[in-house]
């Protein structure tokens, strides 16, 4: 443990020397607020908060003050950072300052015996980790006792994400407040390029009393700022398409999921461009890949979400295009902030498209725990015997994984349950739904969104948008933006060729969209646990999944008035089958539909033309009484709902048969799975599901 320490002004001076002389060459000279925020921490002891555009130099603040505080004879510095690649560049970046920087993460930790003899020998400057690491089992019960006591000063990366009225709250990022109570004489430095007032004044609070705040101007002069007319999906793709070849130098193109950047990416490829796809659903190599490839522009594009975003340093980014509008301005900027930093001019291009708005509202209440679904976590954590699993309360809850991760980190970070070597526990400690908070927090989100409605809008300046948004004091209009000037810069099109989007729709619409089958069976069924490979259906197929691009109707089919099937259904199905069929084990020998509760003409017609085209017999074989299960059913009480409803209607007529079996939509699945395991029961050789809507289960 090292006693408190700090700097005298002699040796800060000669650390920012010295620091700033390995990032930018000799002769450099620290920014007076960059050396005002380093004195205010290594000298006097005190805890900041820096707001600062990207590119300021927040980072030179923490490697000057480290540099100092460790020459005086102060403990290491650690650093929490929320993405890996953040990491590595900042474990470089202190290298070039002189400073030894280590990271404790998931990727590494068959290292971390090794690493922790460095830093117990203090020949470690720099410990840069995770806030989900603060949260690990493992590392709180064997790092964290001896190294908080050990610490000369906390870095704070992206700050925002303390407060939850920030753009990318993390619930793992609250776990620091115990550092800070821990720690109370400790330097702490907070940094962001990205906080309103609101924000700001949150982060300071949480930082304590006497917190000195250096807040400077967020504007970028070299972001050229535009947006397109909204376009469809599809239509984006076309333009993107069209529009790659003119942007200058190499750039990001954001969405919104991991599948639309998969897609795009796939497109963008058959295309003849250079580009890569990353989400957080690729593994850390793969990550880092495609972002050195984009560093040295060895790619024109790498098509993300927005995994790719805090920490990621390209100083010559030339361009970043959204496909889709973030529902933030302070998100938007955070991601459009990677262009330009060493560039006189960095192209910034918003397309909305009619999306966004459904997008916008998932976002704004998927990390908001409902209430009904946090009571229903804690109940089932008091009364198992030991730890569960996240998919087995998944199951049982009928929370869809990733909704059910996010709401146990915050119920873990309010002391409701906890994280276990094998699971998670429930503590017994009472927990109440904070409604004032959450009902503040949505209508935040709601104002923000609109604020995003206007930009998109173009009818102000955009760059001052932005600025009001992140409450920067705003003075004229820029005249740079699209908004201003009133046309799109260079050869940018406000709509792609009908060539191009012609293109894009016959791509998409030749992507296969799978069902993949349940394994195990909920409680409360008449079976239970796994579900016998016997009974097990096929790998299905959908033609369309939620508000899918390449098929707009089949959203309007599904919630219209029954009707027989449209030529256009029945042509889409049809090329599914013609890709599915070089992958059938067994070629299917009979048509089972499922009756539509409320499309039985559609699937009924559906069916009989299929019949027809393939020359197999339809037979109705499953029937279904009483009316179809709410929508606000939870998966397992969809899945005890349905059970009795489905019925074998003959069973000597599928002995020996491969089925496919047609439904007009899939939701939680249950229905196809229950359906499935009657056919197979009763001798179908193979079940193979059909559906003309694959909707989100969440």
């Amino acid at each position: 443990m090292h006693e408190t320490a700090f700097a005298s002004e002699e040796q800060l001076l000669a650390a920012a020397k010295e620091v700033l002389a390995g990032i930018a060459g000799d002769g450099s000279q620290p920014r007076p607020d960059q050396l005002t925020a380093a004195r205010a921490l290594a000298v006097d002891g005190r805890r900041a908060l820096v707001v600062q555009a990207t590119g300021w130099g927040k980072s030179a603040v923490y490697w000057m003050a480290t540099k100092a505080l460790r020459d005086a004879g102060a403990g290491m510095t650690l650093v929490v950072s929320p993405l890996l690649a953040l990491m590595r560049n900042q474990v470089e970046a202190a290298e070039r300052s002189g400073l030894r920087a280590v990271t404790m993460n998931s990727t590494n930790i068959n290292d971390w015996d090794a690493i922790r003899e460095e830093l117990e020998a203090g020949t470690v400057d720099v410990l840069l980790t995770s806030p989900e690491r603060l949260a690990n089992p493992r590392f709180a019960a064997e790092v964290m006792p001896w190294l908080v006591p050990s610490l000369g000063m906390l870095v704070i990366d992206e700050a925002h994400c303390i407060s939850s009225w920030g753009h990318d709250f993390r619930p793992d990022y609250r776990r620091i407040a115990a550092l800070l109570t821990q720690r109370p004489e400790m330097p702490v430095l907070a940094t962001t390029a990205t906080a309103n007032q609101r924000v700001t004044n949150d982060v300071a609070e949480q930082l304590g009393q006497g917190t000195i705040v250096i807040r400077g101007t967020l504007a970028r002069t070299s972001l050229h700022l535009a947006t397109t007319e909204t376009l469809s999906v599809i239509e984006a793709f076309a333009w993107v398409d069209e529009a790659l070849p003119t942007l200058p130098g190499s750039g990001i193109v954001y969405v919104a999921t991991p599948q639309q950047a998969q897609r795009l990416a796939e497109f963008l490829q058959e295309r003849g461009h250079l580009v890569r796809a990353y989400h957080g659903q690729l593994d850390a190599e793969e990550r880092r890949n495609v972002e050195d490839a984009l560093r040295v522009n060895g790619l024109k594009a790498v098509i993300a979400t927005s995994a790719l975003g805090m920490g990621y340093d390209k100083p010559d980014l030339g361009f970043v295009v959204h496909v889709g509008s973030p529902s933030s301005p302070v998100d938007y900027y955070q991601q459009v902030g990677r262009a330009g930093r060493a560039l006189d001019t960095a192209l910034v291009v918003l397309i909305p498209t009619p999306e966004d708005e459904r997008l916008w509202h998932y976002f704004a209440t998927a990390t908001i725990p409902r209430e009904e679904d946090a009571q229903s976590v804690i109940a089932l954590l008091q009364q198992a015997t030991g730890s569960l699993k996240l998919q087995g309360m998944s199951v049982e809850t009928g929370i869809a994984e990733g909704r059910l991760e996010f709401l146990l980190k915050v119920l873990a970070v309010e002391g409701a349950v906890s994280r276990a070597s094998d699971g998670w526990v429930g503590t017994g400690e009472q927990w109440t739904y904070d409604t004032p908070r959450y009902d503040a927090l949505l209508a935040a989100r709601e104002h923000e969104a609109g604020l995003m409605r206007l930009y998109a809008r173009s009818d102000q300046c955009l760059e001052g948008v932005l600025r009001q948004a992140l409450d920067d004091p705003v003075a004229d209009r820029c005249g740079r933006c699209s908004a201003c000037t009133g046309v799109l810069p260079g050869e940018l099109a406000p709509r792609p060729s009908r060539a191009s989007v012609d293109s894009a729709r016959t791509f998409l619409r030749g992507i296969d969209i799978l069902i993949e089958p349940r394994k195990m069976w909920t409680t409360g069924l008449s079976k239970s646990g796994r579900i016998a490979p016997a009974l097990i259906a096929a790998e299905g197929r959908a033609l369309a999944f939620a508000a899918d691009p390449a098929w707009p109707d089949v959203e309007g089919l599904m919630q219209g008035p029954d009707a027989p099937a449209p030529n256009w259904l029945i042509d889409g199905i049809s090329a599914v089958l013609e890709r599915w069929d070089a992958r059938w084990a067994n070629r299917p020998t009979m048509i089972v539909p499922i009756p539509s509760s409320t499309h039985p003409e559609l699937i009924a017609s559906l069916a009989t033309e299929l019949g027809k085209l393939r020359s197999i017999p339809v037979a109705e074989a499953i029937t279904v009484t009483g009316p179809r299960a709410e929508r606000s059913l939870s998966t397992k009480a969809r899945a005890i709902y349905q059970e009795p409803r489905l019925q074998l209607a003959s069973s000597g007529g599928v002995t020996g048969q491969t089925v496919l079996l047609l439904d007009d939509r899939l939701r939680s699945g249950w229905t196809m799975t229950i359906a499935a395991a009657l056919l197979r029961d009763a001798g179908a050789i193979d079940v193979l599901p059909l559906v003309v809507h694959k909707q989100p289960s969440g």
